[in-house]
């Protein structure tokens, strides 16, 4: 049987960058119940922010489907050894790149690094995320607003343009927004913006690489229970997150990650570019992604 979703949390906390084991309660982000139908087969891939959340429920995918993967992480090297042993669990490789991808040579490096190990590249997810609230503009100091710049679309660009001469007709690019990109967050005033400019980034550049053959889609998700959220929230707003959303709760990655592999997968997605998916859970009939600004605040 499927695990239960998990419930609203208590309320927690724990240093940033954060990590899975001492959340309460667990995230579910192992694909346990997934099983893959060789959708990835050999696809050489890489994702950043791979150690957790999101991007473990990714990497597991991804290597149930076939893949081999590189993941990119800051310092969490026990979450990322963790999602190591799954990937392989599941026979596939998994390379891990230790890092900071708020700084530009890094992110160079970790496509080089990737390449080089994987031999070639034919999938990037652009995952990793940075985020921290504030009560007001005047509390938002210029180093928080350039490093969630820096980690959340500096990166996104820095690795795109490293991975491209790699990428050959058939590749695919998948982002990471948030439905913060679409409708702003009065608290995440900076995150929200970075996650809006990847929404610009994803549809232009789906525009640019269109006679290249590959696509490039995002995933904008609402609340997702991921170490982020311990790490960067108050302890006492964390026992309301995901309350807001149309569920009542947060979603748990592995309820996300198969959107990744969908727009992954040409064999499901080759008409599919320019496209960004918000699972936020169910919305009214008639909602459109325009229409995602007028709903609650929300966190990924």
């Amino acid at each position: 049987m499927p695990e239960e979703p998990n419930a609203t949390p208590p309320a927690q906390s724990q240093p940033y960058p954060g990590r899975s084991d001492r959340m309460s309660p667990q995230p579910r982000d192992e694909m346990r119940d997934y099983e893959g139908r060789g959708l990835l087969r050999d696809k050489r891939t890489l994702i950043t922010g791979g150690d957790s959340g999101i991007g473990r429920a990714v990497a597991v995918a991804f290597a149930k489907e076939g893949a081999d993967v590189a993941i990119a992480y800051l310092s969490e090297h026990e979450d990322a050894n963790h999602t190591r042993k799954l990937v392989e669990a599941a026979g596939r490789r998994c390379v891990l790149l230790p890092g900071d991808l708020g700084d530009a040579d890094h992110c160079l490096s970790v496509v080089e690094q990737a390449v080089a190990e994987l031999g070639g590249l034919d999938v990037v997810v652009n995952n990793v995320a940075y985020q921290a609230p504030v009560k007001s503009l005047e509390e938002l100091t210029d180093e928080q607003w350039e490093h969630t710049f820096a980690v959340n679309i500096h990166s996104y660009f820095r690795v795109t343009k490293a991975a491209l001469p790699h990428l050959r007709e058939g590749g695919a690019i998948v982002n990471t927004s948030s439905v913060n990109g679409l409708r702003g967050n009065k608290s995440l005033i900076d995150y929200a913006a970075t996650k809006g400019a990847i929404n610009a980034f994803t549809q232009s550049m789906a525009q640019n690489l269109l006679e290249r053959g590959i696509r490039v889609n995002a995933v904008a998700p609402g609340p997702v229970w991921t170490p982020l959220i311990p790490a960067t929230m108050p302890e006492g707003r964390v026992d309301e997150f995901g309350k807001q959303a149309p569920m009542k709760r947060a979603a748990d990655p592995d309820e996300i990650a198969p959107s990744y592999v969908f727009f992954a997968a040409g064999r499901l997605s080759s008409y599919y570019s320019g496209e960004i998916l918000a699972p936020i859970g169910p919305a009214d009939a008639g909602v459109t992604i325009r229409d995602l600004r007028n709903r609650g605040p929300g966190q990924t």
